[in-house]
């Protein structure tokens, strides 16, 4: 196992662009950490500066405490899982997990009994002497895993390991990879833009966003307590509702007028009010909710509308007799988060 820590690590092209600001932060022996964000985030880019796959602009890089910035890739004790499992396809499933250790010159006894152990791990013995081509999505990427772990890493880099698998493959995969990490207790890196998949996984998220980190927390924390209102409106599937609103005579106000909340009476001017959809009580208090959409999700519905002209979003149980049309809602204080309309921060 080996911890990790990043100390204003910053990447910067030839052109100018910086991919990435001045990030630091520091990931636990046995700690499986999801770095999460929209496309060009600068995720996969910090992921391929820890693996030695890209040059680091400036900062320091330690992996088990040695400083590892210019220390070449196959040099830093890791093992990494591909979005496009990377196998040979001439290769049996065998070859291709052992692959590494034969490169190494591992003896072929020592190669044979780590390669039937993974093979074993991930349900893989019954496949050996195929190929990759008469195998599936799920299998191959257990394949890739497979050939990672008998190297002993003492750091697993995954880089969106399951984007192209089927979402009901994805689902399955990411529990056994989560299983399997627990198991090995190997310190794991794991880039995602899927934001289930990021709050399923993790110990610990870091939500990117403009190559800047907005956001660490625990999966718990990243949901309840967002930082901003980009994390408010990344995390959550549906996301928060965000609506904007006024300090005025004491309360925080819709611009309707109803009042949702008490506040100083010295504050004046916008903010934004940001309440999850599960939170949300149909059938209750004075907020005028206008339903355009039920939509119908077996276990739940989410019925999408509007509050004060701003789009909103409602959770609600299977059994609520909800239709479109005309409805009231009740946001409970507890439940609200305000944030500054101009910066996004939480305040």
């Amino acid at each position: 196992m080996a911890q990790v820590s990043l100390n204003s690590i910053r990447k910067v092209y030839p052109n100018g662009f910086e991919a990435v600001t001045p990030s630091s932060f520091d990931i636990k022996d046995g700690e499986f950490v999801v770095l999460v964000g929209p496309s060009g985030c600068g995720k996969s880019t910090l992921l391929r500066m820890i693996a030695g796959l890209e040059d680091i602009t400036s900062g320091d890089l330690h992996i088990a405490g040695r400083q590892v910035n210019h220390v070449d890739p196959a040099d830093r004790d890791i093992a990494m899982v591909f979005q496009n499992y990377a196998l040979y396809p001439h290769m049996t499933v065998r070859r291709n997990i052992g692959y590494g250790l034969k490169n190494r010159k591992t003896p072929k006894a020592e190669i044979d009994r780590k390669v039937e152990e993974a093979a074993a791990l991930l349900n893989l013995s019954d496949y050996l002497d195929r190929k990759p081509s008469q195998l599936s999505g799920g299998q191959r990427q257990r394949v890739a895993m497979g050939r990672a772990i008998v190297r002993d890493p003492a750091l697993f880099l995954f880089d969106e390991p399951l984007s192209n698998l089927d979402a009901k493959l994805r689902n399955q995969m990411r529990i056994e990879i989560k299983a399997l990490q627990k198991r090995l207790g190997v310190t794991s890196i794991y880039v995602t833009h899927d934001q289930v998949e990021a709050m399923t996984m993790a110990d610990r998220i870091v939500v990117l966003n403009a190559g800047r980190i907005e956001q660490i927390g625990t999966p718990s924390e990243i949901y309840h307590s967002p930082a901003s209102t980009f994390v408010a409106s990344f995390m959550g599937a549906p996301p928060m509702n965000l609506v904007q609103a006024q300090f005025q005579d004491g309360a925080v106000r819709l611009p309707c007028g109803t009042a949702v909340l008490d506040a100083p009476t010295s504050r004046r001017g916008p903010i934004t009010l940001g309440i999850r959809p599960e939170d949300v009580r149909l059938g209750q208090g004075q907020t005028a909710f206008d339903v355009h959409l039920v939509e119908e999700l077996g276990a739940h519905r989410l019925l999408h509308g509007q509050i004060a002209g701003q789009p909103f979003t409602a959770h609600v149980v299977k059994d609520t007799i909800a239709s479109p049309g005309a409805h009231v809602v009740d946001l409970p204080r507890a439940a609200l988060a305000l944030f500054d309309t101009q910066t996004g921060a939480r305040l």
